[in-house]
């Protein structure tokens, strides 16, 4: 997600969500490619926008803080719907399947203990919609969404993930940058990020895809690369936790709770 956050003591600059039952910390800076013309190709034709996206080990960093694989670049249209998108709550084609579902969740013990207690606040959120997903957080044994410190994210970015896989499994792996959090990040702040980026895991796309909010444009072409989720507005839903950009504490919103009980 190219999730851009300003808070009222940032007077300039922006933060963004960007985008192994052994967790360990990542600090050396990986190589980081300029993305070739039929790269760039493909992840527009997803709906993505490839502006400044990066090559990393494990495929594209898009928007900041999602994670392309190359099989999502593969598997082109087959990934996302080509219904005209809005401004609404989306999805990709791809859900977490298998329900009902508990889904286990481990931090690195790398992270300050502020993740370990945001993740407790993320999990609570979700399991009080009474979802056939629901969320644990495990310290052994092997974890379905491993919470990860990388220290090598490009500036200013908050962390990363990606989407579910072919196979019907959430993303594996949420990457966060403690330092671009600040020294004293609030419980709620925290808590937000790995939300939004757990969200990203499961099928959430952004809800403002095709018209930022916070400046940017649009995230890809008309007519390709998100689902409309039933019952969510025809205009941005400014207060949604998946949205580009947000305040310090964003709970679901009253749109995103019909889109996390029409999915799962």
């Amino acid at each position: 997600m190219n999730l851009r956050l300003f808070t009222a003591t940032l007077i300039t600059g922006s933060i963004f969500f960007a985008s192994c039952s052994d967790i360990s910390e990542s600090s050396v800076a990986p190589k980081q490619e300029a993305i070739s013309s039929v790269a760039a190709a493909k992840i527009k034709a997803l709906g993505f926008n490839p502006n400044n996206a990066l090559k990393v080990a494990e495929g594209y960093l898009v928007e900041k803080d999602v994670l392309l694989t190359e099989e999502d670049l593969a598997k082109g249209a087959l990934m996302y719907d080509k219904a005209a998108p809005k401004e609404e709550q989306y999805r990709t084609t791809r859900l977490v399947t298998g329900l009902p579902r508990v889904i286990k969740v481990k931090v690195a013990t790398t992270l300050p203990t502020i993740f370990v207690q945001a993740t407790d606040e993320m999990i609570a959120r979700y399991n009080s919609q009474g979802l056939l997903l629901t969320f644990q957080r495990i310290t052994s044994g092997t974890a379905t969404i491993n919470i990860t410190k990388d220290e090598t994210l490009p500036s200013g970015v908050l962390g990363s993930a990606g989407f579910p896989t072919s196979s019907g499994n959430p993303y594996g792996t949420v990457k966060m940058k403690p330092s671009t959090f600040g020294a004293s990040p609030s419980l709620g702040f925290v808590a937000t990020v790995l939300t939004h980026e757990v969200g990203h895991c499961i099928g959430f796309r952004h809800t403002d895809y095709m018209a930022r909010v916070c400046g940017g444009g649009n995230e890809g072409t008309a007519g390709v690369g998100a689902i409309l989720i039933p019952g969510t507005p025809s205009t941005i839903d400014n207060a949604s936790f998946m949205i580009s950009c947000a305040g310090s504490d964003v709970p679901f919103s009253n749109y995103d709770k019909i889109a996390l009980n029409a999915l799962y």
